[in-house]
């Protein structure tokens, strides 16, 4: 199917991002709330109308244009004329990313910030082009692959300069090679999940990196932020594959990671692993992959209590049993899903807290590792709901976003934040943020889960549900701001997979310290002399 396109000046057509430009994803998956849902709203927060319609996309206002036809001219002998464009229809869907303030942004009628023009190069060569006269005119860059930012990533801000330039990386789209010896893969930075695990699985191998933004963000994306799938139980986190990186920075070219593990030195891999843009465009990334699993177990549990499925997750990741899926649920997170998402027939009741859990590999691995697991739980107080509430997770893991769109449709505000912590302090985390999140937003339901966990500890992620009301911008910035300060004083990650973008910058020193700052600082210095790659993000 080929992709659709938009009209830009002179009769370019520029590939448009797969999703709606003031929502999730595919307009046409979007799901209206039940009657059963739109009554616990009103019960639950006192939501009972809809929220004002925004406006549509040719309503839509922009601040106008800082690029001139010289610029665009120059663009245009970098990347070709048909691949650059300052229309508004190509500069609007790559306003932002899809965090709650961005669609709440996009919903109001006041002129909205974009880039300045778009580019979408083929290769390297027309990369290192783009950035050579970047530099030169000072036009801030914004490197931009599938648009799922949710923690400001994608403003478009100039950082003093006179212009900003979305870079659309989506040409960027091939298998570059697969060594089935060695089981590496080599992929471009623009491939979207699916497509990279398309052109994986016709040859019989996957990557098995599955985020919740998986149907639209990219390889290269997941390498800039860290990512953290899904299944990271049984393959580990996006940075835990990656065994090589290409780089263009405004300075040259690094071709980055040799061999399984080395000691030549510091591994630079590390600086671009998380970089957000900041230092370079990642442009290629060698993984790990590995043969497609011939068989799947799911199998759900319930937990009494909170407490007791997280220390039933920590057995279960500290004696090796090996899912490739685990997770939990609190109270209020499994009462309110049983409520709100699509159901499989024969799921049953849940009380307490839910734990799904996925095993992937041959046969006699599943069974052995099922098996292993399901000793652990047992022992540790679980109780087994069979494979049907795991399906039901596993058949809608990646739809939460759309019935956030329809939260914010009927009026009430959604938002996630997410954090890590060694098992010893996780407890005392979930209870600071909660508490943040609830003296922020008087009346909030706040939910958390478990969706990632490791020897030493696990993250948190926490949605929050509360009316929409007035201001509420100003509202979820200022619980946000409680919500982090929570989470720096209980010893938590400032971002455990969503990144730190715009809006954990300001906690970054907290993180890393002075002298961390000042590292980062020197490096982009070096990298980057003339400060044109994605402004305002990561480094404070």
């Amino acid at each position: 199917m080929a992709p659709e396109t938009q009209a830009g000046p002179g009769g370019a057509a520029l590939p448009l991002p797969p999703m709606k430009w003031n929502a999730w994803g595919d307009p046409a998956q979007a799901k209206e709330l039940s009657a059963e849902v739109k009554g616990l709203l009103a019960a639950a927060l006192g939501v009972t109308g809809d929220a004002a319609p925004g406006p549509e996309a040719d309503e839509a206002v922009l601040t106008p244009s800082r690029i001139d036809a010289e610029d665009l001219e120059a663009l245009a002998r970098a990347v070709g004329k048909e691949h650059v464009s300052a229309a508004d229809a190509d500069r609007l869907p790559r306003a932002g990313g899809k965090s709650t303030p961005d669609l709440l942004r996009r919903r109001a009628r006041a002129a909205q910030d974009a880039p300045d023009a778009v580019a979408l190069p083929g290769s390297e060569e027309e990369i290192a082009a783009v950035l050579a006269l970047c530099a030169e005119r000072r036009i801030a860059v914004v490197p931009f692959g599938g648009g799922t930012s949710v923690v400001g990533g994608l403003d478009p801000e100039r950082g003093g300069l006179r212009a900003v330039l979305s870079l659309d990386l989506r040409r960027l789209d091939r298998l570059h090679s697969l060594d089935e010896t060695s089981g590496e893969a080599v992929l471009g930075a623009g491939l979207t999940g699916p497509a990279a695990e398309a052109l994986l699985a016709e040859r019989g191998w996957e990557l098995g990196h599955y985020p919740q933004s998986f149907r639209y963000a990219t390889i290269g994306g997941f390498a800039a932020t860290r990512s953290s799938g899904q299944d990271s139980a049984g393959y580990g986190r996006f940075d835990e594959m990656v065994r090589g990186l290409r780089v263009v920075t405004p300075v040259g070219v690094l071709d980055l990671g040799r061999a399984p593990a080395s000691a030549a030195g510091p591994d630079l891999r590390q600086l671009f692993l998380g970089s957000e843009g900041t230092l370079g465009v990642i442009t290629a990334v060698r993984l790990r992959v590995h043969p497609l699993p011939a068989v799947k177990a799911y199998e759900a549990w319930s937990f009494p209590d909170f407490t007791t499925g997280t220390d039933a997750l920590r057995a279960v990741e500290q004696q090796g049993t090996g899912p490739t899926v685990i997770r939990l649920s609190d109270e209020a997170e499994t009462m309110v899903n049983l409520a709100m998402t699509e159901k499989i027939g024969g799921t049953p009741a849940v009380s307490g807290c839910l734990a799904v859990t996925v095993f992937e590999g041959t046969a006699e691995q599943v069974a052995a590792r099922s098996e292993l697991t399901r000793a652990v739980l047992l022992a540790a107080g679980g109780t087994s709901l069979g494979e049907a509430p795991a399906r039901a997770w596993e058949h809608g893991r990646f739809n939460a976003p759309y019935l956030r769109d329809s939260l914010l449709d009927a009026g009430a505000l959604c938002e996630t934040l997410e954090t890590a912590a060694n098992w010893s302090g996780l407890a005392g985390l979930r209870f600071a943020v909660t508490a943040a999140l609830t003296e922020a937003l008087p009346g909030a339901l706040v939910l958390c889960h478990v969706s990632h966990v490791y020897p030493t500890g696990a993250s948190l992620y926490f949605t929050v549900v509360a009316a929409l009301g007035e201001e509420p911008l100003e509202r979820w910035a200022a619980a946000k701001r409680a919500a982090c300060d929570a989470i720096v004083r209980s010893g938590g990650t400032i971002s455990h997979h969503h990144a730190v973008g715009a809006d954990h910058r300001p906690w970054m020193t907290d993180e890393i310290g002075d002298l961390g700052v000042r590292v980062l600082r020197a490096v982009k210095a070096e990298l980057d002399p003339a400060g044109i790659l994605n402004p305002g993000k990561l480094i404070p």
